[in-house]
């Protein structure tokens, strides 16, 4: 199957010469007005292969037809920048609408009544309840990262705004993941829900190595900034918690790391800047948290870190989804004790081979450092060598030790000097010299 004629030059363009499996797959059923879940690896083409089969029913000046929703600002930036030439090549118009960027602004531009809005559910909202955004024109709803979205007020939500629509309203389920969640999409929404699932024969992604760094808490940060000093670096790293992601940030900024962060407080214009830089390979740490990082598409993004270990399995396919896309290969690293890795480990079996890699200087290694014999350890343990080298030993009570290499210069060791007493101030000792005179005066009178 290939493309529309419509879109042809754009693909050939964008240097694709093939339908991925998800794509081929959801064409027709798309096009038929049929309600979909489409499950596919990350990295596959989820965002063509919803967008193209519902750009070729769009009638350019007919109104809001296709309504595209996503967790995250991030998310709905790339999704819309992906369409847009697109659906420039039909003549129609696509608009982001995310919590962060101007309302006003939003509103102005709704007036030019865009073919495609690309929005989370929140602003999204407060819009249609300002009588701004309109679903009567619906023709179809788009869910994309759905394990995601549905989940606690998300899923209220889209449930709203499905509500708003038109009763023969399309939808369609986009997801790397199959959750409990998705298994209810027909008593949610009420429609018939046809599952397409090709993450069993999809075989476009790259080979992807996960790998384990032991590292005690206190030196995570110190890892990160070892790696970036490998040249031509670029890592995403994800953090459980805003509170430890800009904790790191503070210290690599002090450790003149070059990074940007993904805040859930910055604005949209900041985040954009920190992806163009991170893209461009300006900087080479991108810090995220899991909504922030959900579904970014990077281009031969090399490095996944994961500063923290995921608490469920769901969060880990789709963070190690981020790198190794469209035959690309990656890694995955995840920082943590011993505990951390077993708990890893199990999290992970038997879909996962987890190894061990340890860093050694700036670089990683499969086989543990062996410490010289006589080294203490200790949190900073250092020991001299032949070749006038220092072994620098960072662990933890918990951690196998990530080791690194630098040179020092020996500092001979100096006996502090004991300082003199002080004699006694010349006042006092007359003083007392004239007292004592007078004592012996008024004893032998």
């Amino acid at each position: 199957m290939s493309v529309s004629p419509l879109f042809q030059a754009l693909w050939d363009e964008q240097g694709f010469t093939a339908m991925s499996p998800i794509q081929e797959a959801v064409y027709q059923p798309l096009k038929k007005d049929e309600s979909i879940l489409g499950l596919a690896p990350t990295g596959s083409g989820k965002t063509l292969a919803f967008s193209l089969p519902l750009l070729e029913k769009i009638m350019p000046g007919e109104g809001l037809q296709v309504l595209i929703l996503a967790p995250s600002q991030e998310l709905v930036i790339q999704t819309r920048d992906v369409i847009q030439p697109y659906a420039k090549a039909i003549d129609c118009t696509v608009q982001a609408i995310t919590g962060k960027a101007n309302i006003k602004r939003q509103i102005e531009r709704l007036k030019a009544k865009p073919e495609i809005i690309v929005a989370t559910t929140g602003r999204l909202l407060e819009l249609s309840e300002q009588r701004k955004v309109k679903f009567h024109t619906l023709q179809a709803i788009i869910m994309d990262e759905a394990d995601e979205l549905l989940t606690d007020s998300g899923l209220s939500e889209t449930r709203h705004i499905v509500q708003e629509a038109p009763a023969d309203v399309q939808l369609g389920f986009f997801s790397a993941t199959s959750t409990d969640s998705l298994l209810e999409l027909e008593t949610w929404f009420g429609v018939p829900i046809k599952t397409i699932d090709v993450r069993g024969i999809d075989q476009t992604g790259g080979e992807v190595l996960h790998a384990f760094i032991p590292t005690g808490n206190a030196q995570k940060v110190n890892v990160l900034r070892h790696l970036a000093h490998q040249k031509h670096f670029r890592g995403l790293v994800i953090f459980n918690q805003s509170a430890q992601l800009l904790k790191a940030a503070q210290t690599l900024k002090h450790q003149k790391v070059t990074y940007a962060a993904l805040s859930g407080q910055g604005r949209q214009t900041e985040r954009q800047k920190a992806l163009k830089d991170f893209r461009e390979g300006k900087i080479q740490l991108l810090l995220a948290t899991d909504v922030a990082g959900r579904g970014l598409d990077i281009t031969d993004l090399p490095y996944v870190i994961n500063f923290d270990v995921p608490n469920a399995k769901i969060t880990y396919i789709h963070r190690a989804g981020r790198t190794g896309r469209m035959g690309r290969d990656g890694t995955v690293l995840t920082l943590g004790n011993q505990h951390d890795g077993r708990n890893l480990r199990k999290l992970l079996a038997p879909e996962y081979d987890l190894v061990t890699r340890y860093l050694v200087g700036d670089h990683l290694e499969a086989e543990k450092p062996v410490a010289p014999a006589g080294l203490v350890t200790s949190a900073v343990a250092t020991t001299s060598t032949a070749d006038s080298m220092r072994a620098v030993t960072v662990t933890d009570q918990t951690s196998t030790p990530v080791t690194s290499v630098r040179k020092s210069k020996k500092t001979p060791v100096r006996q502090q000097a004991v300082a003199p007493l002080k004699p006694k101030h010349k006042k006092n000792r007359q003083r007392n010299q004239k007292n004592k005179g007078y004592h012996k005066k008024s004893i032998d009178g």
